[in-house]
């Protein structure tokens, strides 16, 4: 069965063509409070499964390590991984924008991304193309031997599937720590259940989306496997065109996440590999904030911090 992943549009809130800043968010989820004992996450590689990256983008371009289009996009070539939607390039900012002081900063902005395009033009993708990118990810080597830490995956389907279950676990038995949006299909009861695959997989962290007040986003999926929350309301992150905008959704949630796991990998004993996703795991769990006032089926074990 060959099921098909669908990106929404999504909304640009505000467009910005120069800035410089530091979000907000960093400092929400402490993340710079890390930076200095990780190196700000230098060595850690995230593969980013999405819609490919503006390679040239000035707050991005230095931490591109390397891409792959799994796509039907120009022509099916495989080392033509340009993003015409914006999404995939929005969530490779927060995890690893340049801190240059122009632009904005990501989570982990020595971190480096690895491209892999999985979501066409259309906003379209299929667990066909999901399921070769993860298996790609786990057997790639870098240009010095570098080897991906992390899956991002801001996307997914309503419908299970067992081969792409049989991927995960594998990526996961590597040593890979597997993160992904919980979904917008939320109607903002705790009780009804929306859900999601990958993320819905017990095997991946999965990330719900909380507003700037800490307060559960309506939109965002609500279900028992549900495991964090990060920010995910008017983020503002690289985009198209070497821009800047605020796009709101699960998707910007999760990078948040995948972000502070390069971070995190770097506090770690990384001996055994097979053990990495369960120690960052633990991490993000002793160090989370509860929101108390909510369900877990809303919120997980609660917001992300990092010290």
């Amino acid at each position: 069965m060959n099921t098909e992943i669908i990106l929404k549009p999504v909304k640009i809130v505000k467009l910005f063509k120069v800035l410089n800043a530091v979000p907000d968010n960093l400092d929400k989820i402490r993340a710079r409070e890390l930076w200095e004992e990780t190196d700000q996450g230098l060595g850690s590689v995230v593969a980013v499964l999405d819609s490919g990256v503006q390679i040239d983008h000035p707050s991005l371009k230095e931490n591109i390590i390397d891409g792959y289009n799994f796509t039907d996009d120009d022509e099916g070539n495989p080392s033509i991984y340009k993003d015409y939607l914006g999404h995939g390039t929005h969530v490779s900012g927060i995890i690893a924008a340049v801190d240059n002081g122009r632009g904005i900063t990501g989570v982990a902005p020595k971190s480096k991304v690895l491209i892999l395009k999985v979501i066409n033009h259309m906003g379209r993708g299929s667990f066909e193309n999901l399921i070769k990118a993860i298996m790609y990810a786990v057997d790639w080597t870098g240009p010095n031997g570098e080897k991906v830490n992390i899956m991002n995956m801001s996307l997914g389907s309503p419908e299970p599937q067992e081969e792409l279950h049989k991927a995960i676990k594998y990526a996961r038995s590597k040593g890979i720590v597997l993160v992904a949006a919980a979904g917008n299909e939320g109607d903002g009861e705790s009780e009804t259940i929306e859900i999601s695959y990958p993320g819905f997989y017990k095997e991946v962290i999965q990330v719900g989306s909380i507003s700037e007040a800490e307060t559960p986003s309506k939109f965002s999926n609500t279900n028992v496997n549900l495991d964090f929350v990060g920010p995910g309301e008017n983020i503002l992150s690289t985009h198209l065109n070497s821009n800047y905008v605020e796009l709101t959704g699960t998707s910007m949630a999760a990078p948040f996440v995948a972000g502070a796991a390069a971070l995190i990998i770097k506090t770690i004993n990384r001996s055994e590999s097979r053990l990495i996703p369960m120690y960052v795991y633990d991490y993000l769990l002793s160090h989370v904030l509860p929101l108390e006032n909510f369900s877990i089926n809303h919120i997980g074990h609660g917001f992300i911090q990092l010290k």
